[in-house]
């Protein structure tokens, strides 16, 4: 369904209609339904493979008081792990724009093994950089090729597949601390290469997914397309990019900051235990998790733009609440926060792609890799940040960020097939 495309120089930046996007096709491939198993199990795929990601950001307080680090080193590893993947993905979705490669899901996954591996063992502070970074290595080949697959099964619900595939991640995103809170908390960190059974099972799906991938792409040809007549121009699409990167800036940063540093703002201001922080912080997650399901399929109905505008500004009041908050109301607004934020993010990337489907993998790479490398720079810069000023100033400061989705207004209006 995907399939390569040859453009002019013009229409290089401008949307195209492509045969996996086209009304008439569109509507065939809707008649003809989602493909469920293939959805079930890249979304599945995605949600063991960010189990095993967010195990990271969950031991940092065993690593912070095993190796005596600052925050600024804590904030260092997510670094580590996010700028690899962040660096790595637009430049996987490039080649797999030219050349598809259905069996490197399962070759990526293998680099995530062996950073859980090595992290388990790892007892220097730059083993634990070595090891977060091949974890990331994994998720920079498995994020751009398993979005494609996501599209190619959605049967023409683009943003509903897009949010089966974010619901998998999300959830697996919330599993991290729950799993640290019962399994690497009392064991400690060498319990951490248990979880390299979950990479396994997760090469093992992955390799049937590549089985039932390659067909789907031996016989693409390439084609030459015309630019849908509503589409917006060279310009407008430039513009509207950088308004995505600066909302998906907006929300990332401020996720980064709770899946960060939420256990340690709720241990330095309330008192509670790592476990019940960590409880605390899988609440926020699930939420995200929730909120990523409901995003797409709204925006298939009711556009993509009015879910983008509402998902990023509408968290802002509650956003400024939670510095003030107690801990029970710090658990509510941190749900609310969590459901609305997230349900931008299957919009957002939709919206990217559908400005330039003939660069799906390019642009699927970028802002998966964008979303890595906000988080990652972010959480740097926010733990150094911490050090200096404190963890409650912190969430002072990123209480604003939801402030930038008024920059949406910019966004185009799209034709009425890719809403």
């Amino acid at each position: 369904m995907n399939k390569p495309v040859t453009v002019s120089e013009e229409a290089l930046a401008a949307p195209v209609l492509v045969p996996d996007v086209t009304p008439g096709l569109a509507a065939k491939a809707a008649a003809a339904g989602p493909a469920y198993i293939v959805l079930a199990g890249i979304s599945f795929s995605h949600f063991l493979n960010d189990t095993m990601q967010s195990l990271i950001a969950s031991v940092y307080p065993i690593l912070k008081d095993a190796y005596a680090l600052d925050y600024a080193q804590i904030g260092m590893i997510t670094l580590a792990f996010q700028f690899t993947a962040s660096l790595l993905q637009p430049l996987v979705g490039h080649f797999t724009d030219k050349k598809a490669q259905p069996f490197s899901l399962a070759l990526g996954m293998g680099f995530t093994f062996f950073g859980l591996l090595l992290l388990s063992v790892a007892h220097q502070y730059g083993i634990i950089l070595i090891a977060a970074s091949l974890v990331g290595l994994g998720s920079a080949v498995f994020h751009p090729e398993s979005a494609r697959i996501a599209r190619l099964a959605s049967g023409g619900r683009y943003g509903f597949a897009q949010s089966i595939f974010q619901l998998g991640g999300s959830f697996g995103t919330s599993m991290g601390p729950v799993l640290a809170a019962l399994i690497v908390v009392p064991f400690g960190q060498p319990s951490i290469a248990w979880f390299s059974s979950i990479a396994f099972l997760a090469i093992v799906i992955l390799w049937r997914i590549g089985v039932w991938y390659k067909p789907q792409i031996a016989t693409r040809k390439s084609t030459v397309v015309e630019r849908h007549p509503d589409a917006p121009d060279a310009r407008r699409v430039k513009v509207a990019l950088l308004v995505l990167v600066a909302l998906l800036f907006s929300k990332q940063l401020y996720v980064s900051s709770l899946s960060s540093y939420y256990i340690f703002y709720l241990i330095d201001k309330f008192g509670v235990s790592t476990q019940a922080a960590q409880l605390y912080l899988f609440i926020f997650l699930a939420a995200n998790a929730a909120g990523a399901f409901f995003g797409g399929p709204l925006g298939d109905r009711y556009g993509r733009k009015y879910i983008i505008w509402f998902s990023i500004l509408g968290a802002l009041p509650f956003t400024l609440a939670l510095p003030y908050a107690g801990l029970f109301g710090s658990a509510v607004l941190s749900v609310i926060i969590g459901l609305i934020l997230s349900s931008a993010t299957s919009s957002i990337i939709v919206f990217a792609q559908e400005l330039m489907p003939h660069r799906f993998g390019m642009i699927s790479g970028v802002f998966f890799g964008v979303a890595f490398g906000i988080g990652g720079l972010g959480a740097a810069v926010l733990g150094r940040l911490a050090d200096h000023t404190g963890i409650a100033f912190v969430y002072h400061v990123c209480a604003f960020l939801p402030a930038l989705g008024l920059l949406a207004v910019f966004l185009p209006k799209m034709p009425k097939y890719a809403r």
